[in-house]
Formats: structure tokens, C-alpha cells, sequence
């Protein structure tokens, strides 16, 4: 069922208002079998439970090997990125926190020798295989213990992973959801120094909720990275479709 959401705190630039509503219309109606508010794994969840921040696992479904540099460099690159979104919220209609931490708490690879270092920074996962990929492990991941409690994983909830970085050898495009977010590792190791890295910007978007826009366009809005193609950064649009979110969530988490 459609919510009135409260409107203090909620002051979208005039021309933005219609595509805004037409959008959020939109995902009502389509997502989760119309019953949008009943799924609670959403990107902000994720933050609101951790009071925060967001733990990572990289699955590294590659033959690569990896440096202590490059495992270091994929961290700051995700969470270099993350701030861009997480940016957007900062000082917004009661929006708690200024920084929102990344975390990247384990790596899952076949074969322990392809990571080249030695310091125990991060668990390491070695041939556990799902959907044919690397992958941490399932007793530690939010995506399966979505109660929040990791009384199995081996570190305790300090070491849980709320999503996965999903870097495949040869994967054109990108995913993303509650789960985390997927792309060609070649393209992720290409753009380590991009000012934006456009499909993880994109898959981010849809870990927090936003939809795709294959099959239309909200009136008289033009490029924006929900739009795939269309936008390499985040745009205005992209930033008060993300506050939308927020507006209508915030009051399961007492906002």
C-alpha cells in the first residue's frame, strides 16, 4: 500500500518533484511483490544495524594473483566510491551519521597462493565455492543470517560481511543488490584511479534500492547513473532518488 511519508525535511528542487514521485511509484508497485517495506536487507539496514558501517568480503573469482598493494588498493577504491553515495545523505532530513566506514573484513579465493601476502588484516576463505565463484563464509554473511546474529561464524559479529565485491575474470557489465555488487575484475583493476568508477557507482545505487530504467524514463530528466548508459557520476537526480529512499525507511530505524 502507498505511504505519505513526512514531509519536513524533504525539499527536492521544483523540477525534480514529479520524476521523484513518478519513480518511487514506480518501485511501490514493482518491487517485492508490491510489498516493498516488507524487505529488510536493504543498504540501509545494512548501515542502521551495524550502527554505521558496512563490512566487505571480496570474492575474487579470478585466476589472478593479488599483492598486499592491490588488496589494499581495491579497499580504497570501494570505499572511495562508497563515500560518494554515502556523501549525499550526510547533514540530510536526520540522516545519523557524517562517515560511514568500509570495512573489508575477508577475501574468498581458489587457491591461497594467489594472494601474495602474509599479515592476517583479513580472513581468508579458500575453496568455498557458490554460484561457481569464491565465496566467505555463508555463517558470517547478512545476506544469510538477516536476523543480524552470526553466533557461527568464526570471528564473531566483528568479523561479519555485509557484502560481497564480486570481481569475475571476463564479466561484462555489472550487478547489484542486497548482496553487494559484481563486475569484470579487469574492469575494477583498470579503474583503481578513476574519479568515478560508473558500474560499481551504478551497483551501489541498487544496493540501496534505486532501480534500473531500461524500459523508461521519469519526465523531464535526462543522463543519471540509474540510468544505465546515460550518466558516469552521480547526478542530482541520483542523489534525491537515494534521499527519497531514505525518507520513506527512516521511520523503521526510530527517524
Amino acid at each position: 500500500t502507498p505511504t505519505t511519508p513526512p514531509t519536513s525535511g524533504w525539499n527536492p528542487p521544483a523540477h525534480l518533484v514529479t520524476p521523484l514521485n513518478q519513480v518511487w511509484q514506480h518501485v511501490e508497485q514493482t518491487y517485492n511483490n508490491g510489498n516493498l517495506y516488507g524487505f529488510r536487507n536493504y543498504g540501509w539496514d545494512q548501515v542502521m544495524a551495524n550502527g554505521g558501517y558496512l563490512n566487505f568480503c571480496v570474492r575474487w573469482d579470478s585466476s589472478a594473483t593479488v599483492t598486499a598493494t592491490q588488496r589494499d588498493q581495491i579497499h580504497a577504491t570501494l570505499a572511495r566510491q562508497y563515500k560518494k553515495w554515502m556523501d549525499v545523505m550526510v547533514g540530510h532530513n536526520a540522516w545519523p551519521y557524517t562517515n560511514v566506514p568500509i570495512r573489508v573484513v575477508g577475501w574468498a579465493v581458489r587457491d591461497r597462493n594467489q594472494l601474495q601476502w602474509t599479515d592476517n588484516s583479513v580472513d581468508i576463505y579458500v575453496n568455498n565455492i557458490r554460484e561457481n565463484a569464491p565465496q566467505c563464509s555463508e555463517p558470517c554473511g547478512r545476506f544469510f543470517n538477516q536476523n543480524g546474529q552470526y553466533p557461527n561464524c568464526p570471528g564473531g559479529a566483528a568479523r561479519h560481511y555485509d557484502q560481497s565485491l564480486w570481481l569475475t575474470d571476463g564479466f561484462g557489465g555489472g550487478a547489484g543488490g542486497d548482496w553487494g555488487q559484481r563486475m569484470g575484475r579487469e574492469y575494477f583493476m583498470a579503474n583503481l584511479n578513476a574519479e568515478n568508477m560508473t558500474i560499481l557507482l551504478h551497483e551501489i545505487g541498487h544496493t540501496f534500492g534505486l532501480d534500473d530504467f531500461y524500459d523508461w524514463t521519469p519526465s523531464g530528466v535526462g543522463g543519471f547513473i540509474m540510468k544505465a548508459g546515460s550518466a558516469s557520476s552521480i547526478t542530482e537526480f541520483d542523489a534525491w532518488m537515494l534521499r527519497d529512499w531514505w525518507r520513506h525507511l527512516k521511520s523503521r530505524y526510530g527517524y
